[in-house]
């Protein structure tokens, strides 16, 4: 009876030790931060562009036109047909927005093959890099805050080269 107590805790440690030794390996080095952050900031970027490219589109488009006021008030009416007829909304206009908002929908898959080819490039990133950080990021308030910290920098240093102002408006 002796021999089974002493070899369940012996199995017991050495489980215990296994264990241990796999958490010291899932630590999270600077440069595996760093990489993570470069992917979420080169991400960020690119979702700041396609959300210019929509403003562009819509401050610019001849049919709806008006520098976007009239799209926006076809927005508020979009799915009313009273307020639609209310603002007088031409066919034209009403395929015009139909159009914007296909785009705009369409922007979400864009995003996410952008990220996902991002995320499985090695070079950039690596599947088993990302899934180890964003894990490391849910569990350690700590890991989370310094990968913000350093998207944070890296959006701040591209702002000042391309000289614009950092905004979070996605």
């Amino acid at each position: 009876m002796k021999r089974v107590f002493v070899l369940a805790f012996l199995l017991l440690g050495l489980m215990s030790v296994q264990v241990n030794a796999q958490e010291v390996s899932e630590e999270v080095t600077e440069e595996e931060m760093m990489k993570f952050a470069a992917m979420e900031a080169n991400f960020l970027e690119f979702m700041a562009g396609k959300q210019a490219e929509v403003e562009e589109m819509i401050k610019t488009n001849e049919i709806i036109g008006e520098g976007g006021a009239r799209y926006n008030e076809i927005k508020a009416a979009w799915g009313n047909e009273e307020k639609l007829a209310e603002i007088e909304i031409t066919e034209e206009e009403t395929a015009e927005y139909q159009r914007i908002q296909d785009f705009i929908a369409s922007l979400g898959d864009v995003a996410r093959e952008y990220k996902t080819d991002l995320i499985m490039d090695a070079e950039v990133l690596g599947a088993a890099t990302y899934n180890k950080v964003n894990k490391a990021m849910k569990e350690n308030p700590e890991v989370k805050a310094k990968v913000d910290s350093l998207i944070a920098e890296m959006k701040e240093k591209d702002a000042e080269e391309d000289g614009d102002t950092v905004t979070d408006s996605l």
